[in-house]
């Protein structure tokens, strides 16, 4: 059984990576967006915010000043317990967030909707979002924390089938520049399209497309990801770079999450991710072992099933 003082201690320390340290994939993918940006102010923006990363990551400071909102994402392997059950688990990760939000510190972004009522500590009806995902093993469960810009950067509308793929990309490119013209998004960025599902769903997609996959991965669909690798170019074409300025750096990568949806309709959403990226990942043990990562793993074969059941052996030798 996973001790509860455990995840609450191992949450926050997440908390705390998240804010600081950038993962490896986007760094890597931000230094090759520099290298390759010919955008005067464009450039200017990119290198300072590389100097901004090794100046948090050397100070423990937060590596923005609009430290987002912090969520949770949770995975538990089939077999996985975790002392107190689930309504403890909730609790550890609100009291992770809550106690985060002045150790880091974090900026207390949470208010009531209409009263604004502000606890100071990020946590409220609602906050932190904790979502869950499942494995058919496994006695582990893996703690994931994103800290997402909370305002803009998304949009969604519902195409119809016949729109297709062209439709796709015009709906893409035209949340792209007003991403950019009116200054709803911070870029470059990790960019999340979320298709199919119902319209919830279809925001569910693409918000997780776009925090919990990483540079450089691609959907199994090969289709799927070609189109991915069109619409990064096609997002770095629009002559918008760094934070709106003239540039070709806009998009640092683009994922895609597909979904089954109703026969009339294709919705889409699409996300971005903004410029600080920030994730942190820790799978837990019962024996008492922490295994930290940046890569969260979240999109499995079993995230993806399309079958009723699941056969591990048989899917396993797919």
């Amino acid at each position: 059984m996973i001790p509860i003082e455990l995840v609450t201690d191992t949450a926050k320390d997440l908390m705390r990576k998240a804010a600081i340290e950038i993962p490896q994939d986007y760094h890597e993918g931000l230094k090759r967006a520099a290298n390759s940006e010919d955008g005067d102010l464009a450039s200017f923006v990119l290198q300072a915010m590389l100097d901004n990363y090794e100046a948090a990551k050397e100070d423990g400071c937060a590596m923005c000043g609009d430290t987002g909102v912090p969520r949770w994402f949770v995975k538990l392997g089939n077999e996985a317990q975790v002392e107190g059950g689930m309504v403890a688990l909730e609790a550890a990760l609100r009291r992770a967030t809550g106690e985060a939000t002045h150790s880091v510190p974090l900026r207390p972004n949470r208010v009531h909707p209409l009263w604004r009522t502000d606890h100071n500590n990020n946590v409220g009806i609602g906050a932190p979002e904790i979502e869950y995902g499942f494995e058919p093993t496994g006695d582990w469960i893996d703690l994931i924390t994103v800290h997402k810009g909370g305002l803009f950067g998304t949009d969604y509308r519902m195409l119809f089938p016949s729109d297709g793929i062209p439709g796709i990309k015009r709906f893409y490119l035209d949340s792209l520049l007003a991403f950019g013209k009116r200054g709803l998004a911070c870029q470059p960025a990790i960019i999340g399209v979320g298709l199919g599902g119902s319209k919830d769903i279809s925001m569910t997609l693409g918000k997780r497309a776009s925090v919990l996959r990483t540079v450089g991965s691609r959907n199994p669909d090969p289709k799927i990801a070609e189109l991915e690798n069109e619409m990064k170019d096609l997002g770095n074409a629009i002559g918008m770079g760094a934070m709106g300025f003239v540039g070709k750096n806009m998009v640092i990568d683009c994922n895609i999450e597909v979904g089954y949806c109703h026969t009339g309709g294709l919705p889409m959403s699409v996300h971005a991710f903004c410029l600080s990226s920030r994730r942190a990942v820790a799978r837990i043990w019962p024996d008492g072992r922490v295994e930290h990562r940046t890569d969260p793993d979240w999109f499995t074969p079993y995230q993806r099933r399309e079958t009723i059941d699941w056969d591990t052996v048989r899917e396993g030798q797919k």
